[in-house]
């Protein structure tokens, strides 16, 4: 008999909350929808597209005329160039 209460209870416990649950969740949905439709939203989103998309040019730019450092890899030694080991011929 204990057993057959403890089923009852959990099966109805777990019948209301999965109820809740799904409540809840529908609220969810419904308000991030409503969120996403919204015009200031979508600006401010368009805003920070454009705001990262100028960082990632900045540091591109950055990247590709970065000068190689004093005593870096890329030194040379007695005039001569750097060579290009273990990466096949190269053309010069």
């Amino acid at each position: 008999m204990a057993k057959l209460s403890f089923l009852a209870g959990f099966s109805a416990g777990y019948v209301l909350g999965a109820r809740a649950g799904r409540e809840r969740y529908e609220q969810i949905r419904r308000m991030y929808h409503h969120a996403k439709e919204d015009p200031r939203l979508q600006s401010a989103a368009g805003i920070a597209q454009a705001r990262a998309d100028a960082a990632v040019g900045t540091v591109k730019a950055k990247l590709t005329h970065q000068q190689p450092t004093a005593g870096g890899s890329q030194s040379t030694v007695g005039g001569s160039q750097p060579t290009d080991r273990g990466q096949g011929p190269t053309a010069h």
